[in-house]
């Protein structure tokens, strides 16, 4: 029987890749049939493309997908790491900067790195840690209290350790507040406050990463546990300072290179009034320039946090990464002009950090319009030529191409969210956008399909009502005034779209019952994966959108998901710990799964 079982199983192994095969060749896609494939890099390449060519797991047979195991860390916290697999050892990062390796086949944990981290240090955004990179035996984490480390791959010992920044920065308070704003009590679950979200990428012997949080503002708890974001407010004031992205040797953490998201001079840039894309803003041009001598060291607190890990092109050896608001957010008493460069796609020469174009979506932010999800590079087919381009999913809900080489705008895609009162300004009464703070896509990354001209984009439809508070001076308190921004009782939900990249129309969409943060996941076998705050973690067909199988977690799954391919196993993995900006359960697991036996 043993021996029976054995040839009936290599049947169906050999008939199951032939099927994909047969498939991914209609699909134009080169298929990889390789007995091990790894996930090096948090994009899984340095295109950020997040596309697999294998194809073992297909259409045919994603029903009898199982776990294959199961990893809980003890960590407890929102989890949006992207898990990076190399000769057969996951590496992953933890909430609060904790690291594990595990066994990639089996989920046995090999070492563990615990992060000893500074209790006095001011957090922005939470404890979650977006991964780690991995190269020449190390492994390399940006920490939430602005540290740059260095670990054995092997033992996971600390070879290095350095701060990324020196000083302190300014920071809001209540105490801005007047006493009777009802704001001025609730609960501060974050605000101004330097980490590192991102996965750090490491190329030609540096390893690169920027700060988050420099331009944040309050933020305020949720009224209940299971409502995205409380009130985050723009107090007017010097508060902040400049984002940067920055270049380290891989072998001792020494600086070579700094580009600071706010320029020396001219941060204030043209005045643009309307963006290339011909969306118009809204300003008060006349009124900014007349105020532009009142402040003049307002760049000096200018924010432009880097969030999402940059996109490399290794043939001109050209760096691409998005920046985000300006700071004060929501809140432009202070800072008149465009801003420059938050709110912008960035290209740099990876090897010196010298500028080579912006391209700023949104001058003058006011609505917290960060660039958050990572750059995607792909070759872009466009009236019969093939051109390099770079891709990006807003948090305005349009999808960007942008030539490469010039920062030209090439496309602007249909919205793939709704649209309503778009760089409106705030009123005393009160004003319904969206997409508004939590974006159109948030930092989830999206996967391209570059054989078939296609982008899968995780979105968000979440109304937020911006509200301007002043209080005019009384007694020995000055004037207060501040932009906040809050969830509405409007229904609120997901859409996973499908874009043409060459007409910008959107192909398919499926509605979630939740917005949707954490990304998506597309491979040669016809399958997009993402997970949703409820539990659920999905598999689509690519080419229509239909539901063809689907897991459940006790958590949130609000992470990328990746494919690795071991033995002749390929495998679909996926982090499970919610996320406390959106409300969702929050966890520990990392969830794995393969095709049943």
């Amino acid at each position: 029987m043993k021996h029976h079982f054995n040839l009936h199983f290599l049947t169906k192994t050999i008939l199951i890749t032939s099927v994909s095969l047969l498939f991914a060749c209609a699909q134009g896609i080169k298929p990889n049939v390789s007995q091990t494939q790894d996930w090096p890099s948090y994009g899984q390449d340095y295109s950020s493309k997040r596309f697999s060519s294998a194809v073992q797991i297909n259409q045919q047979n994603v029903k009898d997908l199982v776990q294959a195991w199961q990893f809980k860390s003890g960590v407890v916290a929102s989890f949006q790491a992207t898990p990076i697999v190399q000769d057969g050892v996951m590496y992953l990062s933890l909430p609060f900067n904790h690291v594990v390796a595990l066994d990639a086949k089996t989920g046995k944990e090999l070492w563990r790195y615990n992060h000893d981290r500074r209790k006095d240090w001011q957090m922005c955004c939470g404890p979650a840690n977006r991964g780690v990179a991995v190269s020449g035996g190390r492994v390399f984490i940006g920490t939430v209290d602005a540290r740059l480390i260095a670990l054995n791959a092997k033992t996971g010992a600390k070879e290095w350790d350095i701060d990324v920044v020196d000083g302190d920065i300014s920071t809001e308070g209540q105490d801005s507040l007047d006493k009777n704003d009802p704001n001025s009590a609730r609960k501060v679950t974050g605000g101004t406050g330097i980490g590192i979200a991102m996965a750090p990428v490491v190329y030609k012997g540096k390893v690169i990463v920027g700060i988050t949080g420099v331009g944040y503002g309050l933020h305020i708890d949720n009224p209940t546990a299971d409502a995205p974001l409380g009130a985050v407010i723009g107090v007017a004031g010097l508060f902040g300072r400049p984002g940067f992205l920055a270049a380290y040797d891989v072998n001792n953490g020494k600086r070579q290179w700094q580009f600071d998201t706010i320029p020396d001079k001219g941060w204030e840039g043209q005045f643009t009034e309307a963006a290339e894309d011909g969306a118009t803003f809204n300003r008060d041009v006349a009124q900014e320039k007349s105020d532009l001598g009142k402040y003049p060291n307002a760049a000096r607190f200018g924010g432009g946090s880097a969030w999402s890990t940059p996109s490399i092109d290794t043939a001109t050896d050209t760096l691409y990464f998005g920046t985000g608001n300006p700071s004060p957010q929501m809140n432009d008493i202070s800072r008149p002009g465009d801003n420059l460069y938050t709110v912008s796609l960035v290209a740099l020469d990876v090897n010196t950090g010298k500028l080579k174009w912006h391209y700023q979506q949104v001058p003058h932010d006011l609505w917290g319009y960060d660039l958050a999800s990572p750059p995607v590079l792909f070759n872009f087919k466009l009236n019969g030529k093939t051109i390099p381009a770079v891709g990006q999913a807003s948090k305005t809900g349009w999808f960007y191409v942008h030539d490469r080489a010039t920062g030209k705008l090439l496309k602007k895609s249909d919205a793939f969210v709704p649209q309503q009162n778009m760089f409106k300004k705030t009123t005393a009464e009160g004003i319904v956008v969206y997409p508004g703070i939590l974006g159109g896509s948030n930092w989830s990354p999206v996967s391209v399909d570059e054989a078939n001209q296609r982008v899968f984009v995780a979105g968000i439809h979440a109304p937020i009502k911006y509200t301007l508070h002043e209080t005019a001076a009384h007694d020995d308190k000055p004037a207060i005034r501040y932009a906040a921004s809050e969830p509405t009782q409007d229904p609120r939900w997901g859409l996973l779209s499908a874009i043409d990249l060459a007409s910008g129309k959107i192909v398919w969409q499926t509605k979630t019952a939740q917005p949707l943060v954490g990304g998506v996941l597309a491979t040669a076998g016809g399958l997009v994966f993402m997970g949703e705050g409820n539990g659920s973690f999905n598999a689509y067909n690519s080419q229509t959108g239909a539901l063809l199988w689907q897991a459940k977690s006790e958590f949130g799954v609000n992470a990328p998901p990746i494919t690795y391919t071991i033995d002749g196993v390929q495998y679909i993995a996926v982090a499970s710990g919610g996320s406390s900006i959106f409300g969702y359960k929050q966890g520990d697991a990392m969830l794995v799964y393969k095709l049943k036996n």
